[in-house]
């Protein structure tokens, strides 16, 4: 049995797509947590803040729940051709670790999900380089779902069986 986190960027839609995830996982027997980013309201990360790691309120659980996962579906809609501010600004608080930030990530399989208003390939594309960059095993498959397409349910479980492979 493993276990996935969904990493969810914003409530709404994409919360809606991190549930799907989870109840999935679930059924083929898995464990799985859900975090909101959006919910968790860190501080804007600046420099001249990054030795606040620690004081940061919420950081800590954080890091332990993304820890303990064996993997991590990222669930993020699109802005601006890019991704959104929470989730850039979690993963540059989570980098302050300067003796060895990358032990969180390296190695961790990672499937990169999306429910945007816009297409979502930016958002994915954004993603798929900024986890690799971290070291992290980003699968090839991804889900985008919007307004007039839902997720697809094949798609959401064969992710997550390659996760669990």
């Amino acid at each position: 049995m493993s276990k996935v986190l969904m990493i969810t960027a914003t409530g709404g839609t994409n919360y809606e797509l991190a549930k799907k995830f989870a109840t999935k996982a679930e059924d083929l027997g898995h464990d799985s947590d859900i975090v909101d980013l959006s919910e968790i309201d860190f501080p804007m990360f600046t420099v001249a803040r990054s030795k606040e790691l620690e004081t940061v309120a919420g950081m800590s659980e954080l890091k332990q729940k993304m820890g303990d996962a064996d993997s991590w579906i990222v669930i993020a809609p699109e802005y601006n051709g890019s991704m959104p501010p929470t989730l850039n600004n979690t993963v540059a608080w989570l980098s302050t670790e300067w003796n060895d930030f990358r032990a969180l990530f390296n190695r961790r399989k990672v499937g990169l999900a999306t429910h945007s208003g816009g297409g979502g390939a930016h958002v994915i594309m954004a993603m798929r380089q900024m986890f690799s960059f971290l070291g992290c095993i980003v699968i090839g498959r991804n889900c985008i779902a919007n307004k007039n397409k839902d997720a697809n349910p094949e798609t959401v479980e064969d992710m997550l069986r390659q996760l669990f492979d």
